[in-house]
């Protein structure tokens, strides 16, 4: 058994899901745990292709991490005439 990062989008209506390790597999769904289950399925068909063409399977490589950076803030300007 082999662990694989896997994205997935909101696409519109439904989801899409790749991995970024195993270039070339991708899924859609109509929910995220479809499309989860549909990837794991989507996945371990193209890795037995690769098996039967005698291709290496990749490794997982790829890491995923949420990061926290600031938010822009709004800013205004005022301009007046001042008069004497």
């Amino acid at each position: 058994m082999r662990k694989f990062l896997i994205v997935i989008e909101k696409a519109g209506n439904n989801y899409s899901a790749y991995s970024p390790d195993v270039l070339g597999c991708a899924t859609t769904g109509k929910t995220r745990e479809e499309t989860k289950r549909n990837m794991i399925e989507a996945l371990e068909f193209h890795l037995e292709g690769l098996v039967e063409d005698g291709d290496p399977i990749p490794e997982s490589e790829s890491t995923a991490e949420y990061i926290m950076v600031n938010e822009p803030q709004l800013t205004t300007s005022v301009s007046a005439a001042i008069r004497s």
